[in-house]
């Protein structure tokens, strides 16, 4: 099935990106572009418009893909509760990443999603309560905000709204501490920024309040 998938990856983007269509044309001559796992090799001669419409195809197939893998985990997830992880261990998909995907698609139904912005955008926002992700989003669209901006002024606000002072801290953790952070913020429902905090705030009361 996969090998299908992958012959029909290629025809599609071979076809789209022909340049002649004329009888007896080389594939040269043709413009084609072929895809496989490491590698997009594209025959010379393609029209720079053909070119152009490769790199926007590439670019939504990307955006995309993180949407596709979050709703295809929660179906694994719903529909197979007792078996999908098992499922996951034998491909080469790594489960973490997908339960990162899957919780911002489980945050945004289909409907709230928007295709002017990427799947990056809609994770900024996904750790804010449900009220404040759809205004911040039609923000984002009006002012043609990159999602490091996006963050940046979620970010700005809530120093403003809060009305404290900011106190900026640098920390380096290893990819494990970092895995395991992301995971139990998920499974406590905060982003990772809130989750922090509220360990270090535990850990602060734990050692204030021991004998």
């Amino acid at each position: 099935m996969l090998d299908q998938a992958h012959s029909q990856r290629k025809a599609a983007v071979s076809t789209s990106t022909r340049a002649s269509g004329r009888p007896g044309a080389s594939a040269a001559e043709r413009g084609h572009a072929v895809t496989r796992r490491t590698t997009l090799s594209i025959s010379r001669g393609l029209p720079i418009e053909a070119w152009r419409n490769l790199g926007q195809q590439i670019c939504a197939i990307s955006n995309s893909s993180a949407w596709w893998l979050g709703d295809w985990l929660l179906y694994g997830q719903a529909e197979y509760p007792d078996r999908y992880k098992h499922a996951i261990a034998q491909t080469s998909l790594d489960y973490q990443t997908l339960r990162n995907y899957a919780w911002v698609a489980r945050r945004f139904a289909p409907s709230r999603r928007r295709a002017a912005l990427s799947f990056q955008h809609h994770a900024e926002v996904a750790g804010l309560p449900e009220e404040e992700r759809d205004p911040w989003l039609s923000r984002a669209v009006e002012h043609g905000w990159s999602r490091n901006e996006l963050r940046r002024q979620v970010r700005a606000s809530r120093e403003i709204t809060s009305g404290e002072r900011v106190v900026h801290l640098r920390m380096t953790p290893d990819d494990s501490q970092r895995r395991r952070w992301q995971e139990a913020a998920q499974r406590s429902d905060k982003d990772l920024l809130e989750w922090i905090r509220i360990a270090l705030d535990k850990a602060a009361t734990s050692a204030l309040d021991a004998p």
